[in-house]
């Protein structure tokens, strides 16, 4: 109580002093001048109180006035850290999204008791188990003893702090041999101290040392095992195009694949567009063992095998658009590499199937990659008019991954526009993303080119790129990749998708 009056002692005293000084003056003019000198005293020593007060005052306000500032600049900066923050974090997740999808590594990390605390989904899938019965589980609860013999072999050393690396031989559930090289990496925490370790399994498409030593027969049950031709070849170090050409020519030829479909909404429910259905492409053997989705495909088109594969999916499609999809009228969008559109047999290839099937020619569409539009602009160019004469549709994809891009818009004539999902996963936590996200539907929109945007991963995502105007979505967040043979199915329970 004393410091909040505090201030106001020093007025009330001045004011006081000067309301007896007036009385004396008017009523009292006998008093003694020395009296009256006091009072002045008394009142000029209260003004210079006062007069301190206020300077001490203004000093306070200036530095509360600096320390707002400060604060001002510091929790500028703290909310700029923090949207960085947000920002590299959703970079990060997308991007370990993508890997743990797609890198054809088994992850793993356990603790000291072996107890798995992390694995990926070709870890997973190589168990053929769901994570819930690997989560916390002993190495020993769920790993065979041939996937087991080596940890079990080096632990003492792995915990010791050494980083050890092997060259094995391993079957899949379906007897398919691979060859695996094997690390294990210690983890140490900031003391030094480990606390667990990494397990890395990376299956070698070439190889072309010899793996059998008499040591590795004596402590791998895989290579003691010769009973058929394909182990003892791999075994050997049969090369990658011993193994895996001959293996993806058998595929292609038996029809070894499984085609499933990611759909594609439209973002306006008032424009009537269809809904169109992305085709993926798995070969079996990825749905049962080790190899993720997609990972054949470098290797199909090392082979120059590519051709074969866009023909044969092609093919497929129509087939099921006599058959079981003949009253799906939504567009199905094919993916075409870049020894496809330099295949000029191609087209006349699509032709021939379209006018023996009699389907509507619009329900098919092309998806160019950028970077191979680039790299064959005339090829794509020649591939782009052909193929829409025929009535079928073209999508540019991943565009906006450089300032180039815009320059192929002028040269090419495309009906779709797929934005790039690095932009496209960015755009709520970066300006710059966003407003070239804003820039890319203006021009496509000059131009009558309708716009998709991938890898849409939340609600979030989806509304503000209605709010731009982009006219369709693609991603986890609107729909996950289903069978095609599904289709007829979900097509009529679109929530299911959705």
């Amino acid at each position: 109580m004393l410091n909040t009056i505090k201030p106001f002692i020093s007025v009330g005293v001045a004011l006081f002093l000067a309301t007896t000084l007036i009385i004396v003056d008017f009523y009292l003019n006998d008093i003694a001048i020395f009296w009256i000198a006091v009072l002045w005293i008394f009142l000029f020593s209260a003004i210079l109180v006062m007069l301190g007060q206020f300077i001490h005052a203004e000093k306070e306000i200036q530095n509360y006035s600096s320390q707002l500032t400060a604060n001002k600049e510091r929790l500028t900066n703290e909310i700029k850290h923090r949207l960085w923050a947000e920002k590299t974090t959703a970079e990060t997740k997308a991007k370990s999204q993508i890997i743990d999808e797609n890198i054809p590594v088994l992850l793993a990390y356990f603790n000291t008791e072996q107890r798995c605390r992390y694995h990926n989904r070709i870890f997973r899938r190589w168990f053929g188990l769901k994570p819930d019965q690997i989560d916390g589980a002993l190495l020993q609860e769920f790993a065979s003893e041939e996937f087991s013999s080596s940890i079990q072999n080096h632990i003492d050393d792995i915990l010791s702090g050494k980083t050890i690396h092997e060259e094995r031989v391993m079957k899949s559930a379906k007897g398919f041999p691979y060859i695996f090289t094997e690390q294990y990496v210690p983890h140490q925490d900031n003391k030094g101290k480990i606390i667990g370790f990494y397990t890395l399994h990376t299956p070698r498409a070439q190889d072309n040392k010899r793996i059998t030593s008499k040591n590795d027969q004596a402590t791998n049950p895989a290579l003691e095992n010769k009973d058929t031709n394909t182990t003892q070849k791999a075994i050997n170090g049969l090369s990658q195009a011993d193994i895996t050409a001959d293996r993806i020519a058998q595929a292609i030829k038996g029809g070894e694949f499984n085609l499933y479909c990611q759909r594609i909404i439209a973002l306006d429910s008032n424009s009537l567009l269809p809904d169109h259905y992305e085709i993926l492409i798995r070969m079996a053997e990825e749905e049962n063992n080790l190899m993720p989705p997609g990972s054949f495909l470098p290797l199909v088109d090392q082979f120059k095998m590519m051709p074969e594969l866009d023909r044969w999916v092609v093919n497929h499609i129509i087939k099921c658009l006599t058959t079981f999809l003949k009253e799906n009228r939504s567009v199905f969008c094919l993916n075409v590499a870049r020894d496809t559109l330099c295949d000029k047999t191609f087209i006349d290839f699509i032709q021939d199937k379209l006018q023996k099937s009699k389907i509507p020619a619009h329900l098919l569409c092309f998806e160019i990659e950028e970077l191979d539009a680039e790299s064959h602009l005339n090829e794509t160019i020649l591939f782009s008019n052909k193929i829409r004469e025929l009535g079928c549709l073209v999508t540019l994809c991943s565009f906006g991954q450089n300032t180039a891009s815009m320059n192929l818009l002028k040269k090419l004539k495309i009906d779709y526009l797929k934005i790039d999902g690095s932009i496209i996963c960015n755009m709520l936590n970066n300006d710059e993303d966003h407003m070239r996200v804003k820039g890319i539907n203006q021009i496509a929109r000059r131009l009558n080119i309708k716009t998709i945007a991938e890898l849409v991963e939340n609600d979030e995502t989806t509304a503000k790129l209605s709010e731009i105007g982009i006219n369709f979505a693609q991603g986890f967040g609107i729909a996950r990749p289903c069978p095609l043979d599904n289709l007829d199915t979900l097509s009529k329970k679109p929530e299911i998708l959705s």
